[in-house]
């Protein structure tokens, strides 16, 4: 079986073959994780129509300017999203419970946005763990923050599965 695996690996996924090898990540308090991300016009777009938000700020950048901002605004929710992707990509099956949301400065097309959550409160519940996130978004390496607030999820195991890297954009 072993070398049936070994033969059906291609080499850049040869490493994950082998990640039964060894124990599970844990998640514990204290714990923090995170994704990298450049927003785009075209994810703006592809926001509004799911969203139905058009407000003119997204797209019109004489509008923003008007109302003091540099440029096109990334809408704010799109920018929150990152922190259920977080959650769920390194514990699939995850229930996503609540969020506390402060925005705090804007986000430009362009601009590399670093989403981060803490894990600050973990409870077992029956076969789950209800886990409280610390969150926060900042900007292009500055430590802008952009973004904080609370999230809460309910995780089927605190065993977190590995991502691939997201450090370099």
């Amino acid at each position: 079986m072993l070398v049936k695996n070994l033969i059906s690996c291609k080499p850049p996924h040869l490493l994950r073959c082998f990640s039964t090898l060894e124990p599970p990540r844990v998640l514990r308090t204290g714990d923090v994780l995170r994704h990298r991300r450049v927003y785009s016009s075209e994810d703006i777009v592809e926001y509004s129509q799911v969203s139905h938000d058009s407000n003119p700020l997204h797209f019109d950048a004489e509008s923003a300017k008007k109302a003091g901002f540099e440029d096109r605004l990334v809408h704010g929710m799109l920018v929150a999203a990152l922190y259920p992707r977080i959650i769920s990509s390194h514990f699939p099956g995850t229930v996503y419970v609540s969020q506390s949301l402060h925005f705090r400065s804007p986000v430009y097309v362009g601009d590399i946005i670093l989403g981060e959550v803490q894990a600050i409160n973990i409870r077992e519940n029956k076969k789950s763990y209800i886990v409280k996130f610390s969150t926060k978004c900042v900007k292009n390496d500055s430590k802008i923050l952009v973004l904080d607030g609370e999230a809460m999820a309910i995780l089927p195991t605190l065993a977190m599965e590995q991502v691939e890297s997201s450090a370099a954009v």
